[in-house]
């Protein structure tokens, strides 16, 4: 008897622990996904790719956003970048540490807790500024192609999702022309979220769309194969479901509008596991950016380069101008301007001590900077004195787009500088990061130069192009538009880069909501 009891319980244990594996299996329980594992159920819906986009200009779409327009299966990313981007590294680690906690959690409970850890506390202006200058990039990376399409393809765009409303509406509207964004609304004591829900709790999306249309029917319907979703679209005149979530890849140039410009620090989607690693990067990183820093500033010689780049510093050089000066004057280098250490860069790599002039520097930067800077002043008439005196002593390197741009674009180039010099040397400069972004539009400028040598492996291209011909410039009957013109689209060629009429105070604008001018501070506010 006692032999049958123990078989017995040997199988009952197999058994137990065969089930309890392909279920831990099935419900998808791995470090890089924090997302709930709705059942899923073979599904009545054909599949999206079925979807005949032909004349349908006319209907109305009801469509899911989260793991049917995005290709990311966790909301985890997207709270991660609030928590970083809009609140602190704190609140980000708190996060991340919450994650063990997530995984046994079920969809509505781990939803309500990266909610309460990503907003409590935050403050309703940057939640807006993450909204509008962080979070797009990130959507438009990760947008299924085949449900794009079919979006595209409609007239009117109601969009569902259990996201908290302020970090889908601004993208939805400003991108994919939504009429109409139904989500999770979110509960706010004066100008800070409380991190709880409204009322009306986690938007259910079925009642949700049957509370918006009322006793009409949308024509078409998208969503995923989990069953609330197939519920969901069952309320459609026609519907179709994303089967494979992770779809095709949006590329660049099927975006619904260029990306141009965007901001914060992450240069990467913060899953769970590259959250992880850059937590685990960030003593290291911050120790070999102070030796990256004190490299230039302080040791500056023949072995400053060679020592760079033996830190993991990657960097490719071209010099293609072989000219030498016909003049006393000193050379003016026309660059691409991507980060703040552009300046230093071409110094050190064409082995001349430069000039640099710029509109915006902390004094900090200022200060430690291992070349010389001057500050302008935005006055056109005495910014022209100012480099006309600075090419008189030697050579200078100017910025016409006036501030950074992270994206494959050049800006509007300034003509001031065209009618300074008849010696122009254009130079191509763009520059790689991995997980760090070394700009900002509306953080501290102080960091940009520890944040971008913070990254594992930063990298420069720097290409000197040949010096501007005497015919194509002013001294050759050019206006100076036309000199600033030609000398953008060589630099765009140059880099594979695209030409817009954008300025500085557009970005600024559409970044900070600001016109990038530093306003005397006349008082202590709290909102």
């Amino acid at each position: 008897m006692v032999w049958l009891a123990n078989w017995v319980m040997n199988q009952v244990l197999v058994k137990s622990c065969y089930g309890f594996a392909r279920k831990l299996k099935s419900h998808g329980f791995h470090w890089g996904d924090l997302s709930s594992k709705p059942l899923h159920q073979p599904s009545p819906f054909p599949n999206i790719d079925k979807c005949d986009l032909e004349c349908r200009g006319s209907q109305t779409l009801a469509c899911d956003f989260h793991k049917v327009l995005l290709r990311t299966h966790s909301f985890f990313p997207y709270f991660m970048l609030v928590a970083f981007e809009g609140g602190s590294i704190f609140r980000a680690f708190f996060l991340l540490c919450s994650c063990p906690m997530l995984w046994i959690l079920n969809y509505e409970m781990k939803l309500r807790v990266m909610i309460f850890i990503s907003f409590c506390g935050l403050r309703m202006k940057d939640m807006e500024n993450t909204s509008r200058a962080v979070l797009p990039k990130f959507y438009l990376e990760n947008l299924n192609l085949e449900a794009y399409e079919v979006v595209a393809s409609v007239g009117s765009r109601v969009f569902f999702t259990t996201m908290p409303k302020v970090m889908v509406e601004g993208f939805l509207k400003e991108y994919l022309n939504a009429d109409a964004v139904i989500a999770t609304e979110l509960h706010t004591s004066g100008c800070y979220f409380t991190g709880l829900l409204s009322k009306s709790g986690l938007l259910v999306k079925h009642s949700a769309l049957m509370d918006y249309f009322g006793d009409t029917k949308p024509d078409l319907g998208i969503g995923n194969t989990s069953l609330h979703d197939q519920l969901f679209i069952s309320l459609c005149k026609e519907a179709y479901v994303v089967i494979n979530e992770e779809g095709k890849v949006m590329p660049r140039n099927k975006y619904p509008k260029p990306l141009i410009f965007h901001d914060g620090r992450l240069a990467f989607l913060p899953t769970p596991s590259a959250t992880l690693l850059m937590f685990m990067w960030l003593p290291l990183g911050f120790l070999m950016a102070i030796y990256r820093i004190f490299l230039g500033v302080f040791l500056c010689c023949k072995f400053t380069l060679a020592l760079g780049i033996w830190s993991g510093l990657i960097l490719n050089f071209n010099d293609k101008n072989q000219q030498r000066s016909e003049s006393n004057k000193g050379v003016l280098y026309v660059c691409s301007h991507r980060t703040l250490m552009d300046p230093i860069f071409l110094s050190i790599t064409l082995g001349r001590r430069l000039t640099a002039v710029t509109y915006s520097l902390s004094k900090v930067s200022e200060l430690i900077a291992p070349i010389r800077t001057m500050r302008l002043t935005r006055d056109r008439e005495q910014d022209g004195e100012t480099m006309k005196r600075l090419l008189c002593e030697g050579d200078l390197v100017v910025f016409p787009e006036g501030t950074t741009c992270r994206e494959p674009y050049l800006l509007r180039f300034s003509s001031l500088f065209a009618e300074l010099a008849d010696e122009i040397v254009p130079v191509a400069m763009n520059a790689h990061v991995t997980m760090f972004y070394g700009t900002t539009a509306s953080g501290l400028k102080v960091l940009d130069p520890i944040f971008f040598f913070m990254n594992p492996w930063p990298r420069y291209d720097i290409q000197v192009l040949g010096k501007v011909p005497r015919e194509l410039t002013c001294a050759g009957g050019r206006s100076s538009h036309e000199v600033a013109n030609y000398i953008q689209r060589q630099l765009a060629d140059a880099l594979g880069f695209e030409c817009t009429n954008l300025t500085r105070r557009d970005k600024y604008m559409m970044l900070a909501g600001n016109e990038g001018v530093v306003q005397e501070k006349k008082g202590r506010r709290f909102c």
